[in-house]
């Protein structure tokens, strides 16, 4: 089929394949109403020649051949298909398999990355390996990375395994030619994904995607899109399709989708998902300054990483019964981010914290340490805390590198939407939150309001847009998103400042007892005065809010 370059690489040889083997390598086999969706979608003509160049146990392969039989009927000789395989015993058992259809198969063993572009092909499909990139590195992510650049994408070292195989598996299509993949939801929302997005709407004229609203791959606990891409070397594309349907089972009822226009091809394509109306919205509010991004108000950063938070957190009690001196510890907003839910983490609820048992101390000793210290120090030397990476490679190991304490605290995993906290405690905190720290000219209208203003539908919303859903429907907001989430502006926080003071208890009452959306529609109303917003309008962005948890809540569900 296609010709061996001259490099190495490794052929896994298994004799028996295991979910263990496979999640591994970052296969999960395709349900067959989706490979034989993707087939009919992508095969149209008899002589059509079909690639999978990441064939596992040939569903799609045996798919192609029965849509090419279904297209020609009469057909004397078994239809040819081509794929590409790392593992021997799938591609074994998908020679056979394509062979049991009534086809050939022509199955290259090697790794796909090392196999050289031959543009010979109408139509491309498959389910690419996912592998993260934690666990995609060496000469495995070298020959990744080489085979993208050859397609003009430069990928980031966070790139997992897939955003580089689509680059490379669209190099294998001919002018006009169709790539269908079944890729990570990823593909919509990660920032490594950029290029890739880039790629694919300036080298395809049609981009398709179809949506579900509950999880395809269980096991994998990734969320998937179908990628549909038609006419190679024929773009850029206008717009994109969408199209969403319940599951695998319902893509035969698919309607035909939405036309969808990114202001960026390159940004993340999440605004897809929602109604346009909200969209505009929220590109309203920004443009006339009512709102602008959480980076004008300051910088947000990530908090400490100390190497064993076992160790060096420590609640009042363990403290105790260290004998450890207040002149060794440094206060500390506990581990987590459950107790952040409210507007303001004050010094009176960070001590109740820690008589409940919490870890509100951060161990700092002295130079020298007291005798206390040392003997804890020499506890954590006996146990093995001192060969953690974090602590092996600092100069001091049990001194972990501190950070200020920031003017307000970030929840980043979020069942229903981040928060933002005052630091009133002063609280050094840790890396299971981000800091925000103010400008100098926003600093005290922001630790006063800004916790309080930015519980409203469209700073609601935008977090869905900018942050990424997480296993279990967790939603994940990074410095870096929340740098550009939408935050009413300084401007719209000082107009509101005396309706937001008279609120301010009310909604601390209703988080306290869980009542977000009730908060977030008080908050709403004092907003809406001065930006121009009608109530029909916030109830669009109210309810395109609701569909992004809802669909975030619901795939978890499908999951489990």
């Amino acid at each position: 089929m296609i010709r061996e370059p001259d490099v190495t690489y490794v052929i896994h040889s298994d004799p028996i394949d295991t979910l263990i083997l496979r999640k591994e390598r970052g296969a999960f086999f395709t349900p067959p109403a989706i490979t034989r969706f993707v087939s009919k979608w992508a095969i149209r003509a008899p002589d059509d020649r079909v690639l999978e160049p990441s064939a596992g146990d040939a569903a799609f392969l045996v798919s192609a051949v029965d849509r090419l039989r279904e297209l020609a009927p009469r057909r004397i000789r078994p239809p040819t298909v081509y794929g590409v395989e790392i593992h021997a015993h799938s591609a074994g058992v998908a020679r056979k398999r394509v062979s049991d259809a009534g086809g050939n198969a022509d199955i290259e063993l090697s790794d796909f990355f090392a196999v050289q572009p031959d543009q010979a092909f109408d139509a491309v499909i498959g389910n690419p390996p996912y592998i993260r990139y934690q666990d995609f590195a060496g000469e495995a992510r070298a020959r990744a990375r080489g085979a993208a650049i050859r397609g003009g994408v430069s990928l980031t070292g966070l790139a997992s395994s897939w955003a580089a195989f689509t680059v490379h598996s669209a190099l294998f299509l001919k002018k006009g030619g169709r790539l269908a993949f079944v890729l990570p939801a990823e593909l919509l929302s990660v920032n490594y994904a950029s290029p890739v997005r880039k790629f694919l709407f300036s080298r395809f004229r049609e981009v398709q995607l179809v949506l579900f609203d509950e999880q395809v791959f269980p096991e994998a606990e990734a969320d998937v899109v179908l990628l549909l891409a038609d006419g190679y070397l024929e773009g850029p594309a206008g717009h994109a399709t969408i199209r969403q349907t319940k599951n695998a089972g319902t893509l035969d009822t698919l309607g035909p989708g939405q036309s969808w226009t990114p202001a960026d091809p390159a940004g993340k394509w999440t605004s897809s998902l929602i109604d346009a109306d909200a969209v505009h919205v929220l590109q309203y509010v920004c443009a006339t300054g009512f709102y602008t991004n959480l980076e004008t108000w300051g910088d947000t950063t990530l908090g400490m990483v100390t190497g064993n938070n076992k160790y060096f957190t420590l609640s009042p009690q363990r403290v105790a019964e260290l004998g450890l001196r207040p002149d060794e510890l440094l206060s500390l907003s506990p581990p987590g981010s459950s107790h952040l839910r409210g507007l303001s983490l004050s010094s009176a609820q960070l001590k109740k914290l820690g008589e409940d048992g919490s870890a509100i101390h951060l161990f700092y000793p002295t130079h020298p340490p007291s005798k206390a210290a040392a003997a804890y120090i020499a506890d954590g030397h006996r146990t093995g805390v001192d060969t953690a990476y974090k602590c092996r490679v600092r100069k001091t190991w049990y001194r972990v590198p501190l950070i200020s304490p920031a003017d307000l605290l970030l929840t980043c995993m979020n069942a229903d939407t981040p928060r933002i906290t005052e630091n009133a405690a002063r609280a050094r905190h840790l890396n299971s939150v981000h800091g925000v720290y103010l400008a100098d000219m926003h600093r005290d209208l922001g630790r006063e309001l800004l916790p309080v203003a930015s519980l409203n539908s469209i700073t609601l919303l935008h977090a869905e847009m900018v942050g990424r859903a997480y296993g279990g429907g967790i939603l994940k907001i990074e410095p870096k998103e929340a740098d550009i989430w939408a935050m009413p502006s300084p401007t719209l926080v000082a107009s509101c400042a005396g309706k937001l003071r008279e609120v301010k208890k009310s909604v601390a009452k209703l988080l306290d007892n869980g009542k977000l959306l009730d908060a977030v529609k008080i908050v709403d109303q004092v907003l809406l005065d001065d930006s121009e917003v009608s109530a029909t309008q916030m109830a669009t962005v109210r309810n395109a809010r609701s569909e992004l948890a809802n669909r975030r809540n619901m795939r978890s569900a499908s999951g489990r």
